[in-house]
């Protein structure tokens, strides 16, 4: 008698969950979230205490990680930073896939002229690059955390409410979706109790991977001198203060936020795509 050895799909997805990748980029994105939640209580300095005596000094046993131009502490602005650099990002995370969600359910639901409309109009918003949007709103708004992240939010909106769309059609073809009409269930009710928890997984990966890129577009547009105010610690505005540190032959100051920055990004893109894999996965 011959033993027949069966696959096992269940261990090849325990074993793409927990790769080593996967594990230490979540470790990752937990301990900056860690650290930007505790970070008013650690700081050993107050981020905008200027001493241009001690301007550009390397790491000493007050100061691990060295001062800025100014005389800042760089190791109490990272960490202060890490508040407003994953703030905005969450923010348009949050926003875009709330609307997204809503749009995309509501063309895949109502089908017709709605679909139509809300299709053409998630067209054109993608034919406007959000840097451009971003940098426009800015100018007419001037600087701060809120107009790069409402035109990043408006910008990502359409890939979220695209992906919400073809998921939503497709639980809608499904024999449960009649059933629950037949009982009498309303299109809310169907929508929110039963379609939106089958799709959310899927859209949620999504809104992790988007997260990195909202973290990347904003440091960059605080970096152009165009997002948080002078004085508010940012990843992205460190390292455009650190320009003249960098001229000056002491690169610490600019080198440390963009590593921070590239990290955290390639994290939350790691843990996105692997939690997207993951739910394929375990649909297929």
């Amino acid at each position: 008698m011959t033993a027949v050895l069966t696959r096992r799909p269940g261990l090849a997805r325990i074993r793409a969950v927990r790769s080593p990748l996967h594990l230490c980029c979540l470790g990752f994105v937990l301990l900056v979230a860690a650290g930007a939640l505790l970070a008013p209580l650690v700081v050993p300095y107050d981020p905008n205490a200027v001493d241009l005596g001690n301007a550009l000094a390397g790491p000493s046993p007050e100061h691990p990680l060295g001062v800025d131009a100014a005389g800042r502490d760089t190791l109490s602005r990272l960490l202060l930073g890490a508040r407003t650099s994953l703030l905005g990002p969450l923010g348009v995370v949050l926003f875009s896939t709330v609307a997204g969600v809503v749009v995309g359910m509501a063309a895949a639901w109502r089908g017709g002229w709605l679909d139509s409309v809300l299709s053409r109009s998630t067209e054109l918003v993608f034919a406007f690059p959000g840097m451009l949007l971003a940098i426009l709103i800015i100018s007419i708004y001037g600087e701060g955390l809120s107009a790069p992240v409402l035109a990043l939010a408006l910008a990502y909106l359409p890939y979220v409410s695209r992906l919400t769309r073809s998921l939503a059609l497709a639980e809608r073809a499904r024999p449960y979706v009649s059933a629950y009409q037949v009982q009498g269930h309303s299109a809310l009710q169907i929508c929110l109790r039963h379609v939106l928890p089958n799709i959310a997984p899927v859209v949620l990966a999504q809104s992790t991977i988007n997260f990195g890129y909202a973290l990347m577009d904003l440091a960059g547009l605080s970096f152009l001198g165009l997002g948080v105010p002078a004085l508010t610690p940012d990843w992205g505005r460190m390292v455009f203060d650190g320009q003249t540190a960098v001229q000056h032959g002491y690169p610490l100051s600019a080198i440390l936020p963009c590593v921070l920055i590239v990290l955290t990004v390639v994290a939350f893109n790691v843990v996105g795509e692997r939690w997207a894999d993951r739910v394929a996965r375990r649909d297929r």
